[in-house]
């Protein structure tokens, strides 16, 4: 690990923040976030520009190839990804199982089972002994499987039966198409891409730091991706959107939110949805949510925009001189819900994109044999005692 000293040996490494905020670790090409600025970047295009402009498979060959599609590419990108989404045979008979079991936990936590499983039946092997061909391949397999996956293990449990995927819709249409059975509608489609795209990548987060951790190991892309997939699921990192939404249903009314807010914030409770470790500045992805939300329109969006502009006074008033804006979940789950998402899905959802990212930095970390080995300072009591007898 980088920082403001080089560490000679543990006991003279350098201290560093609590959560390493702010500590270089490595060197990344695939993008990085500007917080003071309110901006982030997929390799050296603006993110938000991606999800504005481009499909979700386009970005997805940026993240793996280091470049846009032209349109031979485009086509051969999108077909060969659309043919690795069916789930094999094996895996799929197993599927009623680890749904019953993860059902209390919900998709995400089956999807770590399943999705290991895959990797293990597959024979992937570890990115140390793989060529950079040989692991894109376990990558895009990998990517390709996850939404398929998750709606089939949704489904399962709510005693449906799995919908198979389609290869003649693309990504974000697929998913919903899966998830619901139905062909969905092209404005809710492309509110989904766009919320999918960006969250792909998101700098070195908490589950993009797992991933590559576990890829510099030596280990395979499966074993990493799951990892990640387990620091997601925690509800300060990906489990945010569904509660963000539960904010708006607690507070119910226009006229509860002053209260039910400063009630809050003075006894120390957080307001999901609202913070970000990195951001000083509005979050750009709340900020094109926000927009996709009020494309929608009706009583749900003017009451999250309502709700949104009065936290933040609050907050800027109770906790003066920090920046304390709306972040990605508020608006998530608004999308989400208008879009028909079930909240059991909110954080699958952002799991769906965003395995296209990590898979980006588990294949970058793959060139460096480097294993990430940080050091802890020991705080309990004095060595070395004496074993007492039994």
């Amino acid at each position: 690990m980088h920082s403001t000293a080089e560490a000679t040996s543990p006991r003279e490494s350098a201290d560093v923040p609590r959560g390493l905020a702010g500590v270089i670790v490595t060197d990344t090409a695939i993008g990085d976030v500007r917080g003071r600025e309110g901006f982030y970047h997929y390799r050296q295009f603006n993110a938000i520009e991606l999800a504005q402009s481009r499909g979700f498979e386009d970005v997805w060959h940026l993240m793996l190839h280091g470049r846009l599609p032209h349109a031979a590419e485009r086509a051969d990108f999108l077909s060969r990804t659309a043919s690795l989404r069916a789930v094999p045979a094996g895996i799929r008979a197993s599927l009623p199982a680890i749904a019953r079991a993860c059902a209390p936990s919900g998709p995400l936590a089956g999807l770590r089972t399943a999705l290991s499983l895959l990797g293990a039946s597959a024979g992937m092997r570890p990115v140390y002994d793989l060529d950079p061909a040989a692991r894109r391949t376990d990558a895009l397999t990998a990517c390709a499987v996850v939404p398929t996956l998750l709606t089939a293990l949704h489904r399962l449990g709510q005693g449906l039966e799995p919908i198979e995927p389609r290869a003649d819709l693309p990504y974000a249409a697929n998913y919903l198409y899966m998830l619901t059975g139905t062909e969905p509608e092209p404005r809710r489609v492309r509110a989904i891409e766009r919320y999918l795209i960006s969250t792909v990548d998101h700098g070195f987060n908490a589950s993009t730091f797992t991933g590559r951790v576990i890829a510099s190991t030596g280990a395979d892309v499966v074993a990493a991706l799951t990892g990640a997939i387990g620091a997601l699921s925690g509800p300060l990192h990906g489990g945010a959107p569904s509660r963000a939404l539960d904010t708006l249903d607690a507070i119910g009314t226009p006229d509860r939110i002053g209260p039910w807010v400063r009630e809050r914030v003075i006894a120390g409770e957080r307001i999901m949805g609202f913070g970000h470790p990195v951001y000083r500045t509005e979050d750009p992805r709340s900020r094109m949510l926000r927009g996709i939300a009020r494309e929608f329109g009706g009583p749900l969006v003017e009451f999250a925009v309502q709700v949104e502009a009065e936290v933040e006074a609050i907050l800027a008033e109770l906790k003066p001189g920090r920046e304390l804006h709306a972040n990605v979940e508020f608006y998530t789950g608004v999308v989400m819900e208008l879009c028909g998402l079930p909240r059991e899905m909110f954080t699958p959802t952002f799991c769906a994109a965003r395995v296209v990212g990590w898979s980006a930095n588990i294949l970058e970390q793959a060139e460096d044999s480097k294993i990430i080995r940080p050091a802890a300072r020991y705080t309990g009591p004095p060595p070395p005692q004496p074993v007492p007898a039994p």
